[in-house]
């Protein structure tokens, strides 16, 4: 199930921004990436964050080629905005070597979501990046970004566990494909349980003026 839930939490934090989120705003774009290898101009340190958001970039027209499929910071004039880790076992370094790269790289935010206790405790710890380093900040919304963080506990296509889920700024859950579709389900219901009482309604009122002689359709 922890495998299971870590794979979920990476597929849908990247497809829940493209379903959900407008972006930074003012029309900026933004790429959403998932385990994909994160290469630095030099090529001195190459990563695969389990997720990284990067803003004002935009995804190549043509995903397939294999240069497509990393993020080389050279391509894209910058590095990653956000990176977020998530914790397998305590050999990954997420909290030691990878701390120090993240930051040389100069990423904006780390996350490092630990949901089985391996190396951290709590679960969801925060850095925000001061000069050349990393800063471990209290705050889950990430300033400048748009984007807040949130521990979710709930059942996701039946699992129950605690998620890591994207949220704005009044801590209001961005909804998951899954979620959307059944909001837009349950609002047809009630619309069409509306019609259904209007109409209920519509045809008792008739059938009172007719008793009392009167043609409803006149």
């Amino acid at each position: 199930i922890a495998r299971r839930q870590r794979q979920m939490c990476i597929r849908d934090s990247r497809t829940t921004l493209y379903d959900s989120w407008p972006g930074p705003g003012d029309g900026r774009p933004f790429v959403a990436m998932a385990n994909v290898g994160l290469f630095t101009m030099a090529e001195q340190t190459v990563l695969v964050p389990d997720l990284l958001v990067s803003l004002d970039v935009r995804a190549p027209d043509d995903p397939f080629p294999k240069i497509n499929r990393s993020y080389f910071v050279w391509n894209y004039g910058k590095p990653p905005d956000v990176v977020v880790e998530i914790v397998s076992n305590a050999k990954g370094g997420e909290l030691g070597n990878k701390l120090l790269d993240y930051a040389r790289m100069g990423v904006a935010y780390y996350v490092v979501y630990d949901p089985e206790g391996h190396i951290s405790d709590p679960p969801l710890r925060i850095f925000t990046r001061q000069a050349t380093s990393f800063v471990e900040t209290t705050d889950h919304w990430l300033h400048g970004i748009g984007l807040g963080l949130a521990l979710w506990e709930g059942v996701y296509e039946d699992v129950s566990g605690v998620w890591l889920r994207w949220c704005n700024q009044d801590g209001s859950l961005l909804l998951t494909g899954q979620e959307s579709t059944v909001i837009v389900r349950e609002r047809v219901e009630q619309e069409r349980q509306r019609a259904d009482l209007e109409r209920e309604r519509a045809e008792k009122l008739a059938a009172k003026l007719r008793a009392l002689g009167i043609d409803p359709d006149a």
